[in-house]
């Protein structure tokens, strides 16, 4: 089925994406999952090329293209290279943090910290997930306090924290009032914490797939925050955050596409490459079948993406629509990349192998940004108000 998504525009921006994968991410990504981690030069990189923060407006040193559809591009090259540690690095600073900053930073915070997200010189990550919290918000125990001068005091621990080694700052999820237990609608903020005294990292988390993405704990003890760092309004943190949660939700529906068309083309690719039993495994009525079902749900999740990212540029993309289109994708690409290791026999469990590395990258995205069981809540709760 043909796409309709894309223009002209769209089309040269993916020899633009296409282009820096092959040169600044292809020669050594292999070397930086064995290591856990990316070199800094690939932000930099990435920033000369006008791939990060495609949505900051021109006078903050953006592209000032909030348009979707050129994240979806970016999404499609690295899936197809087999990039995915990049793709999720990228989304946490530019689908997580920049639209936190854009909708509600003062204006001295967007000069300081938009030129250089969007230049590669800063890195960013987003610290909201605690030990006790992970995908309920209001179970953060991380806590500012205001200091005389006006200034904040934190004090806290996050874990699941991406880009929480090699990144410069995090928008740091905090209870801003003093209450106990799982806090009000108005008792957290939201706050840009830079790498100072008292911000220390802790071990690098060993995670299943998307090694080169380093994930860490972060640990918070006296940290000194100046006023002018709070994000927005005291008080209004779950608010912004279920405000942005369509654009962190969209994005990964999006990857979740992307990770499926290229498996299944990869995939594809080797059942006709592959003999066995003295014909081509694609010649095998099962893989005919297999792969039959496997396109046509690419297919169908690529057209009900599609029709949200067209949604979130037209500013109708709610927290539900987004919902349903993370859980549907999500889940899909999970039993697709299961499929397509299947067809692939013993080569499948090999990690040099494409479709290794999607397996368990998949199996990360019905966790992340809220896990598929949230999704269904959210969707659920929709259907019985």
């Amino acid at each position: 089925m043909e796409r309709t998504l894309f223009e002209e525009d769209h089309v040269l921006f993916r020899d633009l994406a296409r282009e820096y994968n092959e040169r600044e991410i292809a020669p050594g990504y292999a070397g930086w999952e064995a290591d856990h981690m990316m070199p800094r030069r690939i932000w930099k990189a990435a920033g000369e090329q006008g791939l990060l923060g495609l949505a900051v407006p021109e006078e903050f040193g953006g592209a000032g293209m909030p348009d979707y559809r050129y994240r979806v591009v970016l999404d499609e090259e690295f899936a197809r290279s087999n990039h995915l540690a990049v793709a999720l690095a990228f989304h946490l600073q530019d689908d997580l943090v920049l639209p936190h900053l854009l909708a509600y930073g003062s204006d001295d915070l967007k000069e300081r910290w938009l030129p250089q997200m969007v230049s590669g010189d800063k890195v960013t990550s987003v610290a909201w997930s605690e030990p006790e919290a992970g995908s309920d918000l209001r179970g953060v125990r991380t806590k500012a306090v205001r200091t005389p001068d006006g200034d904040w005091l934190l004090n806290g621990q996050k874990t699941f924290i991406g880009n929480g080694i090699s990144g410069d700052a995090a928008l740091v999820l905090a209870r801003t009032d003093s209450s106990t237990g799982r806090g009000s609608g108005d008792s957290f903020s939201l706050f840009m914490v830079e790498k100072t005294d008292g911000y220390t990292t802790g071990r690098q988390l060993d995670k299943m797939g998307v090694k080169a993405s380093d994930t860490a704990e972060l640990f918070f003890d006296d940290v000194l925050v100046p006023a002018g760092n709070l994000v927005g309004l005291e008080g209004q943190g779950l608010k912004y955050a279920a405000e942005q949660l369509p654009q962190g939700r969209l994005a990964i529906a999006v990857a979740s596409s992307a990770v499926a068309r290229a498996v299944y083309e990869a995939t594809r690719q080797y059942t006709r490459d592959r003999a066995a039993f003295g014909q081509r495994v694609a010649d095998f009525q099962n893989s005919r079948f297999v792969l039959a079902d496997i396109l046509t749900e690419v297919e169908v999740t690529e057209a009900y993406v599609d029709s949200a990212v067209l949604a979130f540029n037209a500013g109708t993309l709610d927290a539900v629509s987004a919902a349903k289109a993370k859980l549907w994708a999500s889940e899909r690409v999970k039993s697709i990349t299961d499929r397509c290791l299947q067809l692939h026999g013993g080569y499948g469990y090999i990690m040099e192998y494409p479709v290794a590395q999607a397996f368990l990258a998949a199996r990360l995205l019905t966790i992340f940004g809220g896990t598929s069981e949230i999704m269904r809540d959210v969707i659920g709760r929709s259907i019985a108000a």
